[in-house]
């Protein structure tokens, strides 16, 4: 039996006045979703418990089939494993964006999506300034980097009760609000504080200013939390994967669960990914794994800017490049099952992750078609297929 997951991350949505009152599932032409529900159910799934974070951490924890209240430390942690960091048991991970923040209001996340090599001249810039023999500030993928905070002499100040808010969950508000608070803020402030002039005086944003492009003001600090210790996901599921993804959380992931990363060429995380390549690597992939899963993260950017147009266009290009060909390829494979489900609800309206049940379409050998006709959030509310513990929606994929 062959395997295949595609992750369409943060599509599930809200109806869009814009749209006629659609979601952006609803109205974006996606024959190829809809066959998977044509052919087998469709459902809904519920990956993040109202008292943990929506992230994608907890939300994809969830759905590969782990429990987050087993197994959730943090963000940060997941993606140092997708650099090879070696976290020892007294030391922190700490997510570190690069941010712009003008007049104390979070202008864009990303620095207005700021290139790796231009995040890597400034994380440099902070390590040199600001980091110690226990802060070591770690370039990552354009904004996405990390701090690594280790125990040895001076031990981390952080806890659980250590409360840092996700710079996407506050696009477009005042910052104050917001800052760290608990066990080790007042590091985390100091850390952020400092950044602040020391960026801007930064080449690189004065390069970025010249080119209409916001400049780097700050890091942002995050996501905090100390390394899993997950099961391989061959001993918890009886599989062996391989995972396709342009975003160090998932790679990191894989990691931990004993999954193989396939690095695809033009795969970059946001809006313009080379979908087509995703999908021809999903492909050949599947001779050498019992799963291969694709990862999209174009879906959730296009979301975090509040542009369903972008959204329902990632959508027809996921469905049209990754879903058709990767969905006949598994059918000339012999048995197969195939999965499409976002991790978690992010709506066009809010910009942010939310919690929430999640609508999924699965198919394949053993199972029956339900009856349903399109691929989308109002389908699977009327369904009787329902995961309220997202976490039991893997083994019924793979078993069930």
């Amino acid at each position: 039996m062959k395997y295949a997951i595609i992750i369409p991350d943060g599509c599930a949505d809200e109806p869009i006045e814009a749209l006629g009152g659609r979601t952006p599932l609803q109205a974006a032409d996606v024959p190829a979703m809809d066959e998977i529900a044509r052919l087998g159910v469709v459902g809904r799934s519920n990956n993040t418990p109202a008292h943990l974070p929506a992230g994608s951490d907890v939300a994809n924890l969830s759905l590969f089939g782990y429990d987050p209240h087993v197994y959730f430390t943090g963000r940060a942690p997941l993606e140092a494993a997708a650099q090879g960091i070696k976290l020892a048991p007294d030391d922190w991970a700490v997510r570190c964006n690069l941010v712009s923040v003008i007049g104390g209001v979070m202008r864009s996340f990303t620095a207005d999506h700021i290139t790796s090599s231009e995040a890597a001249e400034l994380v440099k810039a902070v390590q040199w300034r600001l980091g110690a023999e226990n802060l070591e500030f770690v370039p990552g993928v354009s904004y996405r980097n990390l701090l690594i905070c280790r125990g040895g002499k001076v031990p981390a100040p952080f806890s659980s009760e250590t409360k840092t808010t996700p710079p996407h969950d506050i696009t477009d508000q005042p910052v104050a609000p917001y800052l760290p608070t608990g066990p080790g803020s007042e590091l985390l402030n100091t850390l952020m504080g400092f950044s602040r002039p020391l960026l801007a005086s930064h080449p690189v944003n004065f390069a970025r200013q010249d080119a209409g492009k916001l400049p780097a003001t700050q890091v942002w600090l995050w996501g905090q939390g100390k390394t899993p210790f997950l099961t391989s996901f061959l001993e918890l599921h009886g599989k062996r994967g391989k995972m396709i993804t342009a975003v160090d959380l998932l790679r990191g992931l894989a990691a931990l669960i004993g999954w193989d990363r396939i690095e695809v060429p033009g795969a970059t995380g946001y809006t313009d990914t080379d979908y087509a390549a995703k999908g021809r690597y999903a492909i050949a992939a599947l001779k050498t794994t019992d799963i291969i899963c694709v990862h999209v993260e174009a879906t959730d950017e296009a979301s975090h800017e509040g542009d369903f147009r972008k959204k329902i266009e990632a959508l027809e290009q996921i469905d049209l490049h990754i879903v058709t060909p990767l969905h006949a390829a598994l059918k000339s494979h012999g048995d197969y099952r195939i999965l499409v489900t976002p991790d978690h609800p992010t709506t066009c309206r809010s910009k942010t992750h939310s919690h929430g049940h999640v609508p999924f379409a699965l198919c394949g050998s053993g199972v029956k078609a339900a009856g349903a006709a399109t691929y989308d959030e109002v389908t699977a509310a009327k369904s009787e297929l329902c995961f309220d513990r997202g976490w039991e929606l893997m083994p019924h994929f793979l078993n069930g």
